[in-house]
């Protein structure tokens, strides 16, 4: 097996194949990782969420970081690391055209909501809408990915 760095290009690529990353943002010094749905367009990542402690956090630190991969086989995988920045969509005026942007480009997987909107637990009857989308404005991302040197060698 080979490890190489990949270019900016490739991580990108890998990042708008994949709809799954891990979220870490960080309280007091402590770490907090959560798995989050995404869309990817140009330099931003876009998502939804219902208040709980990750929003929480990302207000209080919008500094964060996202692990995506790809694995097809422990000997064969991708690796992203995106350093990133939060910003909350709110549901004003001024920010309708970006949250309308989440949502289409998010909509385009037909569950896109589920993993936001579901809770572990029985949830209070509400009639307004808590649901809050967000963004994820990249800073820096860098990876690496895994061959087979058979693999490479067949190149």
């Amino acid at each position: 097996m080979m490890i190489r760095e990949m270019t900016h290009n490739e991580c990108a690529a890998t990042i708008a194949a994949q709809r799954l990353a891990r979220l870490a943002c960080a309280e007091n010094d402590s770490p907090y990782v959560v798995p989050i749905c995404y869309a990817y367009s140009a330099s931003r990542l876009f998502a939804f969420s219902t208040p709980g402690k990750k929003l929480d956090i990302l207000r209080a630190n919008p500094r964060a970081c996202l692990l995506v991969d790809a694995l097809e086989t422990r000997h064969k995988w991708k690796s992203v690391i995106v350093d990133a920045l939060f910003h909350e969509l709110a549901d004003t005026e001024e920010l309708h055209e970006e949250r309308l942007k989440a949502w289409a480009l998010l909509a385009k997987d037909f569950d896109w909501w589920e993993p936001g909107a579901l809770k572990p637990q029985p949830q209070p009857v509400v009639t307004t809408s808590p649901h809050v989308f967000f963004e994820l404005e990249i800073l820096a991302m860098s990876g690496r990915d895994a061959v087979s040197e058979t693999s490479e060698m067949s190149h």
